[in-house]
């Protein structure tokens, strides 16, 4: 049996020609969210190309610290915001053989860990496939596109969202849309805002309260890495009353996927006028007449008002999953670093968020 051929990094035309055959491929699969990782400089490209004798291609993208030794490798798919990756198949399957072979690789890969997140679409033969890594079991919301507008407006999002777009159109807004980073200078406007309103409702210093949503949010050098790599199919959709910025949302585009990637309010001036539901349906709109498929929303703890949110706009939860495997130093430094956060967080008296 001819052994399978593997090539690391992953070569770019192979990589897009798994994203463009590939139906389950997200926007963090692809070859230019990759160039917005590397392209920062603290990581480097780990990807992996597969070719199996079965015909069959894969592309895990992986990254790496760009400055750590060679014995406390860490790599994953992606580290920390970079958020889902996962591998990428040639038709979106994947046999047992196959799929125990790309894992077992990449687990030797990270001298102290390796860790891959599964998109909601993955084969579920990769979590059957998972041996010593440990699963932790995530989530997103999607809403799915077929049928086109007139079907997801009619029967996918809630009456309560059509009134709430409803009641928006009524309210003087105007809505502009850039593209390539353009008005993302808006959003992050808007984010910092977000920041220093959640200091005060806490009672912490802002630097605090912008670290720790810098762990589930993007810094305006993130999103100006991503505006540069995406391109047009990077959209900041801003909403304005009486000239004033009252919210912002980041939509992202690859293959047969829009991502809702980011988003900001000043809530003070834009609930009352339902300005994200405005946005949000403009940007859904635009992704079914351009013919994707389905539009990420990313995820949202079950019952959370940002779920309720979601599903309002009639995104349906699905699961994710964390692959981690760790070396027995990487375990004993995450459970330190989980017991320093804890006793951090009982001492200014916070909960997670």
């Amino acid at each position: 049996m001819t052994a399978v051929r593997v090539t690391s990094p992953a070569p770019r035309a192979a990589w897009e020609s798994l994203v463009r055959s590939d139906p389950t491929a997200v926007v963090g699969q692809s070859p230019k969210w990759r160039d917005a990782v590397v392209a920062g400089g603290r990581y480097d490209d780990a990807s992996v190309h597969y070719a199996f004798p079965s015909g069959r291609e894969v592309v895990l993208p992986l990254a790496r610290p760009r400055w750590q030794p060679s014995w406390a490798t860490v790599v994953s798919s992606w580290p920390q915001v970079w958020g889902i990756g996962g591998p990428l198949t040639s038709d979106g399957t994947i046999s047992p053989a196959e799929a125990a072979t790309v894992l077992a690789d990449a687990e030797r890969r990270g001298t102290l860990a390796s860790g891959i997140t599964l998109s909601h679409a993955a084969d579920p033969t990769w979590l059957g496939a998972a041996g010593r890594f440990e699963v932790e079991d995530l989530g997103c919301y999607v809403l799915d596109l077929d049928g086109g507008f007139d079907e997801v407006w009619q029967k996918r999002f809630r009456g309560t969202a059509r009134t709430a777009v409803r009641k928006a159109e009524r309210s003087g807004l105007e809505v502009e849309v850039g593209r390539s980073g353009r008005l993302l200078g808006v959003y992050a406007h808007l984010h910092e805002m977000s920041v220093r309103r959640r200091a005060a409702a806490l009672g912490e210093p802002v630097w605090l309260s912008r670290l720790r949503m810098g762990r589930v949010s993007s810094t305006p050098r993130q999103l100006a890495l991503v505006a540069a790599q995406f391109g047009e199919e990077c959209a900041t959709w801003v909403a304005r009353r009486d000239g004033t910025p009252v919210a912002a949302i980041v939509v992202l585009t690859s293959g047969t996927q829009a991502k809702y990637w980011r988003g900001a309010m000043d809530k003070d001036l834009g609930t009352p006028v339902r300005a994200n539901d405005l946005l949000q349906r403009l940007a859904i709109e635009e992704a079914c007449k351009d013919g994707y498929r389905c539009y990420d929303m990313g995820g949202a703890h079950p019952g959370s008002p940002l779920a309720v949110y979601k599903t309002k706009l009639g995104a349906a939860p699905h699961h994710t999953h964390e692959l981690r495997a760790r070396r027995a130093p990487a375990r004993l430094a995450h459970t330190a670093r989980l017991r320093t956060e804890t006793l951090v967080k009982n001492a200014m008296g916070l909960d997670d968020m």
